[in-house]
């Protein structure tokens, strides 16, 4: 299989197979509308969207299903009855190509990881920074008159 290098969302979208693209462009858009303002860019080479310079959430499509990306534990937890139904493993939700695309669930879930991602922008800047702490002048080993001549 020939190595790809996807520079956009839309070059990503046309490399897929016909019955994938409009799945794609409907999850995009969810995404897109749930996140205004957010930066569309290619990381690992499947779609994503930034907030802050950071990716909140990623998409990939594949042979039988598409892809959201990461979900994580809190994620998990607080759409957990709307994913019953649903594959998740290894922090990727998975949504069938065979069944109409949870639009609404999509855009509830980019909101969420949004959210996550901007208390966890607002934690780090609240902890305070570690002091670098300089050597007491007796604490710094000196070299003995042998070792220096």
């Amino acid at each position: 299989m020939a190595k790809t290098a996807y520079q956009t969302i839309d070059e990503y979208i046309a490399a897929k197979q016909d019955t994938l693209r409009p799945v794609l462009e409907r999850v995009r858009g969810a995404i897109a509308k749930a996140l205004p303002g957010a930066e569309e860019v290619i990381s690992y080479q499947i779609p994503a969207f930034k907030l802050n310079g950071k990716v909140v959430i990623f998409f990939a499509g594949w042979r039988e299903h598409f892809s959201i990306y990461p979900a994580g534990p809190g994620v998990l937890a607080a759409f957990a009855d709307d994913l019953k139904g649903y594959t998740v493993s290894k922090g990727t939700i998975q949504f069938p190509l065979d069944r109409p695309v949870p639009v609404r669930l999509i855009s509830r879930i980019a909101k969420f990881m949004a959210e996550e991602a901007a208390k966890r922008a607002a934690a780090k800047k609240k902890q305070p920074r570690a002091k670098k702490v300089s050597p007491r002048p007796e604490d710094v080993a000196r070299p003995t008159k042998r070792e220096a001549g």
